[in-house]
């Protein structure tokens, strides 16, 4: 069995960030999300993955290049990477068309690059080499279903599928992991675009069962999270602290309070501060005078000085200096300065980028 992960998306619902950023690299625990995938892949015993991305991988400046940077050939996970360039964002079933040379005729497991199962796929990868279906789709109870493929059943029979629906028939809706054998191929080829211009897995899906083929569901009874909203990430990055153990290789002085499961990287310095767990503080982030709450991910070289924070990722190499009001629930991107200024007239001093959102308090 092969693997074939999506990571060419552009992430809108996660701008400013996303615009300098591949969204499958934003970090979850100080982990890219996408990193979570290649594990419960390889922890399924799958070794060939291909990786669709956006454009080629030489491209300066691009998701692509970012991704290669970070994943490499995949030997970290003994894994065998395929780069696989998409040529447009031109729906899920295209991927798995223009993935079709790679895949050859061998099953698959098809996997959002953006999604995070807590447990794994492993037992979903052996229902279906046990039950040998031609497809099988994996299903989540969400409370947005409109938002998703959604997926109409009769008992454990599949009735339909439908993407995105303005009014659900169903509240299950289609979890980032589909399985497949290379039956699919004829169903993709057989679709044609959606009303948003894109060729859906779900049409292909729904074509699958249209011509009698073997379309198993299985409901996801763990946790399982789409990262792609600012409260998903925080969601994801709560839920992923929670079984964080402690770890402190950093330094910390003996006017520093830290309370439950902290992890602290090598290189970082804590001084005169309260930590209260579960948080991870990356490698030589400097942290003085500070509170860190519960589900905090400071990223690798960050500053944090006078200032209190909780429920909330901070990238790398940001510094939150001097801060009159605690920030919470909140993602910060990269290399960001957040200070207060002593400056007269007072006022707020902003520079913003596009798709931002910012919160003032009174």
């Amino acid at each position: 069995m092969k693997a074939l992960v999506l990571a060419g998306g552009k992430g809108t619902r996660l701008r400013p960030i996303t615009h300098t950023s591949a969204k499958q690299l934003l970090p979850v625990a100080n982990k890219p999300i996408l990193f979570y995938g290649l594990e419960a892949i390889r922890e399924a015993g799958i070794r060939e993955v291909g990786i669709i991305v956006a454009g080629p991988v030489d491209q300066e400046g691009s998701t692509a290049a970012e991704i290669y940077a970070a994943v490499g050939d995949g030997s970290r996970w003994g894994l065998q990477v395929t780069y696989i360039p998409q040529t447009a964002p031109l729906g899920l079933a295209h991927a798995v068309k223009t993935a079709q040379p790679f895949l050859q005729d061998s099953p698959f497991v098809m996997y959002l690059g953006d999604n995070l199962i807590k447990d794994g796929i492993t037992p979903f990868v052996q229902a279906f080499e046990r039950e040998k279906p031609d497809a099988q789709i994996l299903l989540a109870s969400v409370r947005n279903p409109q938002d998703f493929g959604v997926a109409e059943l009769n008992g454990d029979h599949i009735v339909r599928l439908v993407e995105k629906p303005k009014e659900p028939k169903s509240n299950l809706a289609l979890v980032g992991v589909y399985l497949f054998t290379s039956s699919i191929f004829d169903s993709v080829d057989a679709i044609k675009p959606s009303k948003r211009g894109e060729l859906e897995i779900t049409d292909a899906i729904q074509h699958s069962i249209d011509r009698g083929l073997k379309v198993r569901s299985q409901v996801i009874t763990g946790w399982w999270k789409d990262t792609g909203k600012v409260e998903d990430m925080l969601e994801a990055n709560r839920i992923v602290l929670t079984d964080l153990p402690k770890r402190i290789e950093g330094s910390v002085d003996d006017a520093t309070v830290v309370e439950g499961s902290v992890q602290i990287g090598a290189g970082a310095r804590v001084e005169r501060s309260r930590l209260r767990g579960p948080l991870v503080i990356g490698e030589n982030s400097v942290l003085q005078d500070c509170y860190v709450g519960p589900f905090t991910s400071i990223g690798a070289g960050c500053t944090i000085d006078h200032a209190e924070i909780e429920h909330s990722i901070v990238l790398e190499r940001s510094s939150l200096r001097h801060l009159g009001t605690r920030i919470e629930s909140s993602l910060i991107g990269r290399d960001v300065e957040v200070t207060m200024s002593e400056a007269r007239p007072r006022a707020h001093r902003l520079m913003v980028g596009d798709s931002s959102r910012v919160e003032l308090a009174s």
